[in-house]
């Protein structure tokens, strides 16, 4: 069993569900992903993890770090339970969101799914990208 912690980017357009309505929730859950990488990236995930949550379609940015806290569940909205979800906390927002275009503008980041599969709701982030972007927040101030 792997018990070393990984790193996500998870996707929602602000509209349907911001990092605000994640603050307010102080717990959601991460479903209605009918992809299956993605849903595959969703059964991968264990407790502890942490993802950057990333609005789409508006604002098109990394603007806060969320910790799994429920891994393994099935989709409340999938009436079969075929699709997977999780439960998710807020840990922080970043110092400084991280933009789509300062992503795409760097070249140590050319191989991030983010922009590799660009479709991809639930994406696989590195340890060595998940360091990188701390620093490109932090370094915007």
């Amino acid at each position: 069993m792997n018990t070393q912690k990984r790193y996500w980017l998870i996707k929602s357009e602000p509209a349907a569900y911001s990092w605000d309505d994640l603050i307010d929730e102080k717990e959601g859950t991460w479903d209605g992903v009918r992809n299956h990488r993605a849903a595959n990236n969703l059964r991968a995930m264990s407790v502890g993890d942490e993802a950057f949550f990333y609005h789409s379609n508006k604002g098109l940015e990394i603007v806060g770090i969320a910790r799994v806290t429920v891994a393994g569940i099935a989709d409340p909205t999938d009436p079969e339970a075929k699709w997977a979800a999780v439960k998710v906390k807020p840990v922080r927002k970043l110092a400084n969101p991280v933009t789509l275009k300062q992503i795409k503008a760097d070249p140590a980041l050319a191989g991030i799914e983010l922009i590799k599969l660009s479709r991809l709701s639930v994406a696989v982030i590195t340890p060595a990208e998940w360091d990188y972007i701390l620093g490109m927040s932090e370094a915007s101030s």
